[in-house]
């Protein structure tokens, strides 16, 4: 599967997309690109003129890249505009800012993918190539 194709096939539409790009893929892991653009909705209220990219969605680019892209390329044909993936837990450190117009890089690799459950290690790094924030995620695919 190319990785045009498991980002065609995710189930986020912008605004609530982000993923520009897939690096690397295999059936261990995942690396993967997000540019947050300054004139995301979120940047108005979060800190206002010192705006910072929430928490939240830091861990849903995370969710997005490392858990779903990868459980998308793992189930391959089997995934479909009908399966249902879920967040079932996370546990992330923060420990730099992201601010707008920075881009990003996903780093996930998988720990285990049994009775539907995908856990990952995941972590971001900034351009200078500073681990953003890290931690585990896991999701169910069905």
């Amino acid at each position: 599967m190319k990785n045009e194709e498991i980002i065609a096939k995710l189930p986020y539409a912008e605004p609530f997309l982000f993923v520009d790009a897939i690096d690397k893929i295999d059936e261990n892991g995942v690396i993967g690109t997000y540019h947050y653009h300054e004139d995301l909705a979120f940047y108005k209220g979060h800190f206002v003129d010192h705006p910072v990219t929430p928490g939240v969605i830091l861990t849903e680019t995370m969710a997005q890249i490392g858990v779903v892209c990868l459980g998308i390329f793992i189930l391959n044909n089997n995934f479909t505009k009908d399966s249902i993936i879920a967040l079932t837990s996370s546990e992330i450190d923060f420990l730099k800012p992201v601010f707008p117009n920075e881009t990003v890089k996903v780093f996930s690799e998988k720990m285990y993918f049994r009775f539907g459950k995908l856990k990952c290690k995941v972590w971001m790094e900034n351009q200078k190539n500073e681990t953003v924030c890290k931690g585990f995620i896991s999701g169910m695919m069905k």
